[in-house]
């Protein structure tokens, strides 16, 4: 790749910063300082209203001997009209850009021809190959673009109208790296886009995609959106309210669609030059009745919305027969798969004899993706119709290998770059048919291990996963599926490297680092993002439960809690029965009902199972070995990746603690998002140890045993207390933390305070009560 040349500025050491450490306490003063308070939803609310253009240009900045700079005044922005609506939208940001960003005043020219713009003087000029005779021979598909300056004429050309836009983006994309107007002088390189497509769902909510946020992705290179997750475009909702099937029943808790606003979000999204995705929803069941039902939904759908450009046949939602696919054998799903594919056939049939251009991306994400399951994978891409994409699930199933202990990557997880063993043999095999093969491969914040961010800042590690991407020619994505998209530094760094010739990976984030924390801190934030990559390669807790995504607001129970909501002890439910239901449901535990059932990690308080050991073994898949407890090897690996990313927040904080004060909010901010990682990862260690103690101690024989597990017990406690309060003030002052757009707020300040309540009540009541040997779940 080239090398991305920066300022002599962004070449400075970290001198101020090298080698110095802070700790979290000292940091929390700082976040009390500088940062505002913010109300749940508070940066919703910012990103629906606030302006995609800040000022961004540095005060000191000048330029060096090979850039040159944009004069404040006297240029003009030339472009054809006749390009459309999506290259005139981006050509107004532009120059909104340059009178916002960088102080730059530039007069829009339109022409009706562009021909001899090599004639053209004191302008940028931005059109596409067929606008601009001998500037776009080498551009050879949809989104490519050529830019270069001359100390006289900055030129984008686009293979087309969505390439000319992304080009003037990445114009803006150089000049926020560099803080200025400035461009290397003798600029000149064509970037070839190596994804047909990228999606994203939206952070923000389901269906909530403001003009600001399509904007916003459009600036980061989507050129695509799922919309309408769970829910038929048209309204339709005959196979929720029909259906007696498990996830039917599912479904018919999703919101309902209204068609109107699917057309509204086709119409503005098309402005930004982004296309519309969605799914059908439809339970097959291989009648002929069931065939011409689907038929029939198929052509409504296409029919009222003739611009959504293609279908995700997701197996949550579109399924055949009975839904399931995890725990069935290999025989019964090589069946399911046969039945499943003639109704992605018949999906495909009718939306390609209204437009064949419709994409049919099929999905098959709940047939199980352990390693042994490649044959049936592979079987799957098998039986699918030639003119279908397949959608394949990128990091599930990834063998994990554990001190001798074999498991699986559960959900969505950064800690393995993929992809999978089932989608590597998926790949292959769509390759030997020739088709193309898109993933649903999370590409700056998981959907499912540590969601509760709103990015995660492990840079090598993504970008690890970006070029195992590219080698295994993965023709589309969609890079953010339940947590969704909002910008951050981390979609920044994935635009980047969504197009040919793009930077070596350290300038890049060298000048992206300089900019957001100062020249002279440049090294500590590169060394730190070095080692935040290295630690969430040793977690083993893959997948959306508690210790990944709730640890900093599950409380540590020690004796049984009051109840807090609806249960069914002594109701004619079967509580057991009740409880199961309510967790496959989203549903809320009693005993800690601030977020969904899956996300809280409460005791066996008969303290017949140890709930640590299942949950450890459950989150990383592993399953041999039962009467070898997994549980010590377990904590070790989330003990070292703990420790690895505290020695990375030691020159992280102390960067931002001398970032410049022009800088200094910014810079804290996105130590505050690293740090409630790194609680996350203690806490989830914490709340395991202190299970495993509290079982040890209701079996233990005397006060001479039990009081080692106390003491250990009240540090852990202690500790807790300490790293809630801190979680505490980071989600008062970053209304991101703890939001998950499937979910909502999975922690909030409220639940973090009543955690609070719980740990000192704990503390101060339980454990005293517990060394008389009072109150202690069984005790000694």
């Amino acid at each position: 790749m080239k090398r991305l040349l920066l300022s002599v500025g962004l070449a400075l050491s970290a001198s101020a910063s090298h080698g110095a450490e802070a700790t979290a306490r000292e940091f929390s003063r700082e976040v009390e300082r500088v940062l505002p308070a913010e109300r749940p939803y508070d940066f919703h609310r910012h990103l629906e209203s606030a302006p995609v253009h800040v000022a961004r240009r540095a005060e000191d900045a000048r330029p060096s001997a090979n850039e040159m700079a944009l004069p404040d005044s006297g240029w003009k922005l030339v472009w054809n009209p006749a390009a459309g609506a999506i290259l005139g939208n981006a050509v107004l940001d532009f120059q909104d850009y340059l009178r916002v960003s960088m102080g730059v005043r530039i007069e829009v020219e339109e022409r009706g021809s562009l021909d001899g713009w090599q004639d053209l003087s004191r302008c940028i000029v931005v059109g596409t190959r067929d606008q601009m005779p001998g500037c776009g021979g080498k551009l050879t598909g949809p989104k490519d673009y050529r830019l270069s300056a001359a100390p006289e004429r900055v030129t984008v050309c686009g293979f087309d109208a969505r390439g000319a836009m992304f080009g003037l983006y990445n114009l803006e994309a150089r000049m926020n790296l560099r803080e200025a107007p400035f461009l290397r002088s003798g600029l000149d390189t064509v970037r070839h886009s190596l994804y047909d497509v990228r999606m994203a769902q939206s952070w923000m909510g389901w269906m909530e995609f403001p003009d600001a946020l399509l904007s916003h992705m459009a600036h980061d290179g989507f050129d695509a959106i799922f919309a309408s997750a769970l829910a038929n475009p048209n309204g339709d909702r005959t196979t929720a309210e029909t259906s007696t099937d498990f996830f039917a029943r599912i479904l018919h808790r999703i919101r309902r669609q209204d068609p109107a606003r699917m057309h509204d979000l086709v119409r503005r999204a098309a402005r930004h030059g982004i296309k519309v995705y969605a799914p059908i929803i439809y339970q097959y069941t291989g009648t002929p009745e069931s065939e011409e039902g689907l038929r029939r939904l198929v052509r409504e759908i296409v029919r009222e919305f003739p611009d959504i450009r293609g279908y995700v046949l997701l197996t949550e939602g579109f399924w055949y027969g009975k839904w399931g696919g995890q725990n069935d054998t290999k025989e019964y799903l090589m069946d399911w798969a046969r039945n499943w594919s003639r109704a992605v056939s018949v999906v495909a049939e009718e939306c390609h004899r209204i437009d064949p251009s419709i994409e049919i991306l099929p999905w098959e994400y709940n047939i199980n993706s352990r390693p042994e399951y490649a044959d049936v994978k592979r079987y799957f891409v098998r039986q699918l119709p030639e003119d279908t994409i397949p959608l394949l699930t990128w990091e599930n199933g990834k063998r994990l290998d554990l001190d001798g202990f074999s498991g699986w990557v559960r959900d969505y997880s950064i800690s393995a770059v993929g992809p999978a063993e089932v989608t590597a043999a998926q790949i292959d095999e769509a390759h030997r048919r020739k088709m193309r093969v898109y993933t649903n491969g999370d590409a700056f914040v998981c959907g499912a291990q540590l969601q509760t961010v709103p990015y995660q800042p492990f840079p090598y590690q993504w970008h690890a996963r970006y070029r195992a991407m590219e080698r295994h020619g993965v023709n589309g994505t969609m890079e953010s599926w339940s947590q969704g998209y909002s910008p951050s530094i981390m979609t920044e760094l994935r635009a980047w490297y969504c197009w040919s010739e793009a930077p070596e990976i350290d300038d890049l984030l060298g000048a992206i680092a300089a900019r957001e924390f100062g020249a002279e801190n440049r090294d500590a934030v590169l060394k730190a993002w070095n080692l935040f990559s290295q630690a969430i390669r040793l977690v083993p807790d893959t997948g959306p439960y508690m210790g990944t995504c709730n640890a900093v607001g599950n409380p540590l129970f020690l004796v049984e809690p009051p109840l807090r909501a609806v249960s069914y002890t002594h109701s004619w439910h079967d509580a057991g029965a009740a409880m199961a239901e309510m967790d496959k449901a989203d549903g809320i535990n009693p005993y800690w009902p601030f977020t969904v059932a899956r996300m809280v990690f409460v005791p066996d308080f008969s303290n017949r199972s140890n709930r640590a050991e299942n949950y450890v073994r459950f989150v990383s898949g592993v399953e041999m070995a039962e009467d070898k407890p997994f549980l010590p090897v377990f904590l070790k690996h989330l003990r070292f990746a703990a420790e690895k990313m505290e020695a990375g927040m030691r020159l992280y904080r102390a960067a931002a603690l001398s970032s410049p004060a022009d800088r200094r909010r910014r810079a804290v901010r996105e130590v505050v998002v690293a740090e409630q990682l790194l609680r996350m990862l203690e806490s989830d260690h914490a709340i395991l140890e202190f299970e495993d103690l509290r079982l040890k101690l209701a079996g233990a024989r005397g006060r001479q045993e039990a009081e080692p597990l106390l003491a250990r017990m009240e540090s852990i406690l202690r500790d807790e207390i300490d790293r809630t309060e801190r979680s505490l003030l980071a989600a008062t002052r970053d209304s991101r933390l703890g939001f998950q757009q499937e979910t909502d707020y999975v922690y909030t300040p409220y639940s973090l305070q009543e955690k609070l309540k719980s740990l000192r009540e704990t503390l101060e009541r339980h454990l005293p009560r517990c060394r008389t040997g009072l109150d202690c779940g069984g005790g000694f």
